[in-house]
């Protein structure tokens, strides 16, 4: 089986042109993205992707989730193909490289495949995950998580957005509804390169992040109940406060994960209040409790002792209590041999690099269920993601294309 040789490099001025066109299409504010799923800002960034695939020579399927699979055939037909993936959705404020680098350094894997004339035995399939982010239809990574049999076709077209619309509705209304039925592919490997999300790789000064492990992951949706009333006139002897009820929920979060370092977070980062009025205490207020560690004893743990806790305070409080799991997966450890393929490939290629965890989670979770899966992370400017100040330099993202154009062809196999 021939290696691909020590030369062979991605086009780093194609691969980041191709990002700044996609940035051009659902455009935040603040020089970021606001590409969220199933609005008709993805519905055209599916299309011009559609567009590159195509012109790659490569075949489109689409499954029934809105999952994007463009294939580069291999020589051998009886060959599982080696999958590279990631996401073109946003968060609301999002920036333009998280998911987005993965699915472009795809194209880009193949784009050089076709400039080298390499064959392979294995076909190799870029994928663009539906709904990674999750930001407007709860749970993240839904798409991926259909495909690996956690969710079924029915649960995720029934998610609302916070408008009452369904996720099966505006994915026919996009005109991305598949064909494909769900999980029906099957992986040689899996392979997602993304962006660290994280400052370790920039504070260490290492260009390529190997990853070995996800952290877990429980998004807790709490609902209390408490009783509108005025906030001048009502004595606070006299109040059922759920804000109150909250804001000592966050602050034990707070302290839950401050007690099971090191390697753990916890922490609030969305809050409804009904009917919030400035003058109004709240009658209902929802918000969700993310937690996350590498350590499956730990994220059991914390589950049990917030859930327990809230309940506490809520009955103190006189406040009705309610608790909703939207959002989990287990702590994941890769496939060992794609992880010493990613290493071998950077060292190879004479970059820097560590192992790391990932902090976040991706589509590479669930596929990781279903097939030998491993991550490449490259660095981002002060380890800001999920922000439309988000950075990288076109260093960092070719460099990290580099090692998954390496580790792709080395378990694609190379054809004479």
């Amino acid at each position: 089986m021939a290696a691909p040789g020590e030369n062979m490099r991605v086009d780093a001025d194609r691969l980041w042109d191709s990002l700044m066109q996609m940035a051009e299409i659902g455009p935040g504010i603040a020089g970021g993205n606001n590409r969220q799923t199933l609005t008709d800002a993805d519905a055209e960034g599916r299309s011009l992707f559609a567009t590159w695939c195509r012109d790659a020579g490569m075949t489109m399927g689409v499954d029934a989730m809105g999952t994007m699979f463009a294939t580069r055939p291999g020589t051998d037909p009886d060959a599982l193909p080696v999958y590279v993936g990631s996401h073109l959705d946003t968060q609301p404020t999002g920036g333009k490289y998280d998911g987005v680098l993965g699915v472009l350094a795809g194209l880009e894997v193949v784009r050089t495949m076709n400039d080298l004339g390499l064959k392979t035995k294995h076909p190799v399939v870029i994928t663009n995950w539906a709904n990674e982010e999750g930001a407007r239809f709860a749970p993240a990574m839904l798409a991926s998580g259909v495909f690996a049999g956690v969710h079924t076709l029915d649960y995720a077209y029934s998610r609302k957005d916070p408008d009452g619309k369904t996720y099966g509705d505006e994915l026919k209304r996009i005109g991305w509804l598949g064909e494909e039925e769900m999980g029906a592919r099957k992986m040689h490997a899996y392979f997602e390169y993304h962006i660290e999300q994280g400052p370790i790789l920039e504070a260490e000064n290492k260009a390529i992040g190997v990853v070995t492990h996800c952290q877990g992951l429980w998004w807790l949706e709490f609902t209390l109940t408490g009783r509108e009333a005025h906030t001048g006139s009502t004595p606070m002897a006299l109040r059922v406060n759920a804000g109150l009820a909250m804001s000592r929920i966050v602050e034990m979060v707070q302290t839950v994960a401050m007690g099971e370092q090191p390697g753990a977070v916890g922490g609030v980062g969305q809050v409804f209040f009904s009917p919030n009025s400035r003058n109004v205490l709240p009658g209902k207020v929802v918000f969700t409790v993310d937690i996350r560690t590498p350590d499956q004893a730990k994220l059991d743990r914390m589950r049990a002792t917030i859930e327990a806790e809230a309940a506490r305070i809520c009955e103190d409080l006189g406040v009705g209590y309610a608790v909703e799991a939207v959002g989990h997966f287990d702590p994941i450890t890769f496939d060992p041999t794609l992880v010493s393929t990613v290493r071998t490939a950077a060292e190879k290629l004479g970059l820097s690099h560590m192992d790391i965890i990932s902090g976040a989670g991706h589509d590479a979770c669930w596929a990781a269920k279903v097939a030998p899966a491993t991550m490449i992370m490259c660095p981002c400017v002060g380890g800001l993601s999920h922000n439309e100040a988000e950075e990288i330099s076109k260093d960092w993202a070719s460099a990290g294309c580099d090692v998954l154009f390496h580790a792709v062809v080395e378990t694609a196999e190379i054809v004479e």
